[in-house]
């Protein structure tokens, strides 16, 4: 019989695998499938995919779909610009409860070297262990906020908030211009399938039209009597 240990590791492997599956599940309906349905121009969609990472790898978990869509409001009216705010929003999952302790330890990190402090790079059990305490079930919400506000902006947040400035411009360049080249190539695809059903329809209707289809025989009923 199966140990305890040996059901606790099949246990975690496949809540681990469950937990995967579930994320490409969600990265499919929220993200890829709205690309691929928009009625917009590429770009409109690679730029919702920008602005929405740009704002993900920034330390402001809590508040980023509210800054994409005030993004969006003044791209529009100032600017006379626009993106996706569907899929602006939607990119923004992409750094969540579960990606937040580690993300935001590679901002740290990014931030102390950008400012020369080698030698002040706090370990990762510690730092996970303020945010873990951060989100403790005894403490109350507003105990909560306070020390968030204290860790990004006394603590730990200068180093935060410049070390997240690179990882935001490189996704955001990256996320404009794959997903750009994976919506054209979604409608190429779609318009080449498209033009191969119209030239296939095409095709039989001019076999009928000139008598090229398949031919019909006549069989004459039982008992009719044929014409001389």
């Amino acid at each position: 019989m199966a140990s305890s240990a040996d059901r606790s590791s099949r246990h975690r492997r496949h809540r681990r695998a469950g937990f995967w599956q579930r994320l490409a599940r969600m990265l499919r309906f929220r993200l890829a499938i709205p690309m691929m349905r928009s009625h917009h121009s590429p770009e409109h969609a690679a730029r919702g995919t920008m602005i929405g990472l740009a704002w993900a790898f920034t330390p402001t978990i809590g508040i980023q779909m509210p800054l994409v869509f005030v993004s969006w409001i003044i791209a529009r009216r100032i600017f006379n610009w626009d993106f996706s705010l569907l899929l602006g929003l939607a990119w923004t999952w992409v750094t969540n409860a579960f990606t937040l302790v580690p993300t935001y330890y590679l901002f740290y990190l990014t931030g102390q070297v950008m400012m020369g402090h080698w030698g002040d790079l706090s370990g990762y059990d510690r730092f996970a262990g303020i945010w873990s305490g951060a989100f403790s079930p005894d403490l109350t919400l507003w105990q909560e906020v306070v020390i968030m506000s204290k860790v990004l902006v006394l603590d730990w947040g200068a180093a935060m908030w410049l070390g997240s400035l690179p990882w935001a411009a490189l996704t955001a360049f990256l996320g404009y211009r794959y997903s750009l080249k994976f919506v054209r190539a979604h409608r190429h695809a779609r318009a080449e399938r498209m033009a191969r059903r119209h030239g296939h329809r095409e095709h039989h209707g001019h076999e009928h039209r000139h008598g090229f289809g398949p031919r019909r025989h006549h069989h004459p009923e039982p008992g009719a009597k044929s014409v001389p």
